[in-house]
């Protein structure tokens, strides 16, 4: 397939980059710095960022068969998000998107979720109710979107192939412990771009 992603230089931006070439997929990352990522077979490196008028978005994303946003907004001010997400469903139309989401608002027993539990550190409650609004305003939408929650602790990691997957509640193991690799997390949404199996909807990924 050929996508657009942005991110590409980020930590699960760039084993979802990784990911895509490895499966032979061409790309285009748009990135601020291109000097960031190195030539490679099926890649196309284009400068920009999602900060811009969607029309520009859109314009690099025509014919593509899926945006692919791994953005992570300031850690300062991360409703930076809000106004990103809503760029690229204004840009998106008929081409599928794809956005690395967050895992707070999954549930940690029914109706409740890992934001409303209170057990959330302080240091990430801005980030957590960002995603939230950012999954609100999906939901919202009339494109072809999915949104991927990680497991709690979204890290870098070896690549096993060996996870879990599923809808609304957050996967955890047998002592509790919700966590992923980037590069395992990339290879289900690399399978999620392949095999569209969660259009309009979100999906989510553990041990």
């Amino acid at each position: 397939m050929d996508v657009v992603l942005y991110g590409a230089t980020g930590k699960a931006g760039g084993e979802i980059l990784k990911e895509l070439l490895h499966r032979g997929h061409t790309v285009t990352a748009v990135v601020r710095d291109p000097a960031k990522l190195a030539p490679q077979a099926g890649l196309k490196v284009v400068k920009g960022d999602l900060n811009g008028p969607a029309g520009e978005i859109r314009k690099v994303s025509e014919g593509k068969a899926a945006i692919i946003s791994s953005y992570g907004p300031p850690v300062d001010d991360t409703d930076q998000l809000l106004p990103v997400v809503r760029r690229l469903v204004e840009a998106a139309g008929e081409t599928r998107l794809i956005v690395v989401g967050g895992a707070a608002s999954l549930e940690v027993a029914p109706g409740v979720t890992v934001l409303e539990s209170g057990h959330l550190p302080e240091q990430w409650v801005a980030i957590a109710t960002s995603h939230k609004k950012a999954l609100d305003i999906l939901k919202n939408s009339k494109v072809d979107w999915t949104y991927f929650s990680p497991a709690a602790f979204f890290e870098p990691g070896p690549r096993t192939g060996k996870f879990r997957l599923g809808k609304d509640q957050l996967i955890a193991d047998e002592k509790g412990e919700s966590r992923i690799s980037m590069a395992d997390y990339a290879i289900a949404l690399v399978d999620e771009l392949e095999q569209g199996k969660h259009h309009r909807g979100r999906f989510t990924i553990g041990y």
